[in-house]
């Protein structure tokens, strides 16, 4: 994993979400200091450290590594302490077949575009 690559993409997740590196620095709990130093290349975030990244700029790891140009994220973690209702309606959706969850989806969208 090249340090530069990954200095570049933590940057841009940030940008992406509109907030100053003092921000980011708050909401990763570091300095202000040692954030700038991942965006600045000058230090690299260990394994973990990409995960909290990642997960705090609603991206991957594999984003923030340059594996993909994809920002998105892999996956979507869902606090139950904070967004109840929809995480006991994807834990139902869990033991669903596909047909079902594709069905649900697809009245799920309709929904949507009715409010």
């Amino acid at each position: 994993m090249s340090d530069n690559i990954i200095a570049q993409r933590i940057t841009e997740a940030r940008n992406n979400l509109g907030i100053t590196k003092a921000e980011a620095a708050r909401r990763l709990n570091l300095s202000n200091i040692g954030y700038c130093r991942y965006e600045y290349g000058e230090r690299t975030p260990s394994m973990q450290t990409l995960e909290v990244i990642a997960q705090c700029f609603g991206t991957s790891v594999e984003y923030l590594t340059g594996k993909t140009d994809d920002i998105s994220p892999a996956k979507i973690v869902v606090d139950k302490k904070t967004n109840p209702e929809l995480f006991n309606l994807l834990q139902t959706l869990s033991s669903s077949d596909n047909d079902q969850i594709k069905r649900i989806s697809i009245y799920a969208s309709q929904l949507l575009k009715n409010l």
